[in-house]
């Protein structure tokens, strides 16, 4: 709708120019292709735009979805709890009541009843972890994306997957075919990633080089895509490391050659996706334990 207004003003515009201005033909003619021209490209501007924003609701579904999914768990055990507890106490009560039971007993009963509560303290403690560990990568893709945003969509694609943030390059922005030197372009992306990442100091990553499964047909010391794909990621590493001074001790090379596919090789654009180097923002595990070991204690 928004298009076909602008298309009418556009035209009025143009057709107003020719009946009330003493214009040539051919004047006119440019003006006409030159005004069609930046129709054409608010056009293009207003598809990538509405491209941006389903890309964006879509990812918020998916998020949206999962953090039901686990709630509805932490509901569920949260009733168990309750249930326990409520029959617990009303079993201990009436118990003692009687006094069919030995103080030792009730003393038993008593501390399954904190223990419950412990895991009680547990399961909100490691709900709150978990929130703050998915608000931590949200606001690290927020951050790629604002900084590698001017690169093509289908070269670098930053997403969240089961709570890890993943990096796809594509590999015809990195490297030319059968080759593991990093082309002089691509280190304006690797740039722009390192800049992000050198800002989170307690960020741990792994670059993953990834072929399709065409076979290699290089030689010297490579033998095959599984050859290649490593040297692809140490290639990327040692760049980070020597030109943007990422420490070393904070990354990971590994190569997955052709085995870990994201789509079937029996296509040239399935072949495509499966080139790719990917970094992995590896889970702070050790980090969020030892923040629920704090609460714990």
């Amino acid at each position: 709708m928004i298009l076909m207004k602008l298309r009418y003003i556009l035209i009025l515009t143009v057709s107003s120019l020719f009946m009330f201005s003493c214009v040539s033909t051919k004047k006119f003619k440019e003006m006409q292709a030159k005004m069609q021209g930046r129709f054409d490209s608010l056009s293009a501007e207003y598809a990538k735009l509405q491209g941006e924003l389903k890309t964006c609701n879509d990812q918020t579904a998916s998020l949206t979805s999962k953090n039901t999914g686990l709630q509805g768990q932490v509901d569920e055990l949260n009733k168990q709890i309750s249930f326990l507890k409520e029959n617990n106490t009303q079993a201990l009560k009436s118990l003692e009541d009687m006094s069919v039971i030995s103080g030792a007993q009730a003393e038993s009963i008593k501390k399954s009843l904190e223990n419950i509560g412990s895991k009680d303290a547990y399961i909100r403690d490691l709900q709150s972890a978990m929130a703050h560990k998915d608000s931590l990568n949200a606001a690290l893709v927020n951050n790629l994306r604002g900084a590698v945003g001017s690169s093509n969509d289908s070269d670098v694609n930053i997403k969240i997957e089961k709570g890890v943030v993943f990096i796809d390059i594509s590999d015809k922005m990195l490297f030319n075919s059968g080759s593991y030197t990093v082309s002089k372009g691509a280190k304006t992306v690797l740039a722009k990633v390192a800049a992000v990442l050198k800002n989170q100091p307690d960020v741990e990553f792994m670059v993953e080089g990834n072929t399709d499964d065409k076979k290699f047909k290089g030689g010297g010391a490579l033998i095959d895509n599984w050859d290649l794909s490593v040297k692809r990621a140490t290639s990327v590493v040692r760049i980070l490391d020597k030109t943007y001074g990422i420490p070393p001790a904070k990354m990971t090379a590994a190569g997955r050659g052709e085995y870990m596919p994201l789509m079937p090789n029996d296509t040239k654009e399935g072949r495509a996706a499966n080139r790719r180097t990917r970094i992995v923002i590896l889970p702070l595990l050790d980090q969020f334990f030892n923040l629920l070991e704090t609460k714990k204690g």
